[in-house]
């Protein structure tokens, strides 16, 4: 069974992810817009986060250090802290992504990895004490690794925070149970800018309906627009 998935975004109203370039609002700043969300976040009472390739990488912040050949490693799974009370979940088909260490702020690093990544990248995250699971097959099946560590690790909600192209593909994929969109009170207006979702040319008609829970008020000027996220039902 995969986890319930509830995705996690702070924007503004014309969509854009990068605060930095947000106009000036007499309601707050970045930093309460910050707080805002962590609050709502916390009440999403989920065990894991979970991002893309592109978002771990400028957070983990590593360089390639594989050991020394042969290389001894498990698959398609190996969890390397399976008593952790908190998860950082990178969706890294291509094992792109390179770590200091276990953890980032304080949550055990998890990598879902396509099937054809080289052992020499397995010896590295254990190496690094990084947990990881590896798809079986050519078919970079996102929901059945998220399976794995419902079964294997207990876990069962996780926060997704993804860029555009990563909540785009997971909605189509249908593994989207809600959206949370935070929205400030400011606006970048940049063409050519980074949005909350992005499928391709072809968008996410007729591969994902949504239906609005709540509309939440929050401070600083703030609201969060929650919907829930189902496939089409035609």
């Amino acid at each position: 069974m995969k986890p319930y998935i509830a995705c996690l975004m702070l924007t503004s109203p014309d969509g854009s992810l990068h605060p930095s370039r947000w106009t000036k609002s007499p309601d707050g700043d970045r930093s309460d817009f910050s707080k805002v969300c962590e609050k709502v976040r916390e009440g999403l009472q989920c065990q894991a986060w979970m991002v893309g390739r592109v978002t771990m990488a400028e957070m983990a912040k590593g360089v390639p250090h594989a050991p020394e050949a042969p290389y001894n490693v498990e698959r398609p799974w190996h969890f390397a802290n399976r008593e952790a009370k908190s998860f950082g979940i990178a969706i890294d088909r291509s094992g792109a992504v390179h770590y200091k260490g276990p953890d980032l702020f304080g949550d055990h690093i998890v990598a879902l990895l396509g099937a054809d990544v080289p052992d020499s990248y397995l010896a590295e995250l254990a190496a690094d004490g990084v947990s990881y699971a590896v798809a079986e097959s050519s078919d970079f099946d996102v929901g059945e690794l998220l399976g794995v560590l419902n079964r294997e690790l207990g876990i069962q909600r996780i926060v997704l925070e993804g860029g555009a192209g990563t909540n785009g593909a997971l909605l189509a994929s249908g593994l989207v149970d809600e959206l949370n969109f935070i929205v400030a009170p400011a606006l970048e207006a940049r063409s050519g800018t980074d949005s909350v979702v992005e499928f391709g040319s072809e968008g996410l008609a007729g591969k994902v309906e949504l239906s609005l829970l709540e509309c939440q008020q929050l401070g600083h000027g703030a609201v969060n627009l929650r919907y829930a996220a189902s496939k089409p039902s035609i």
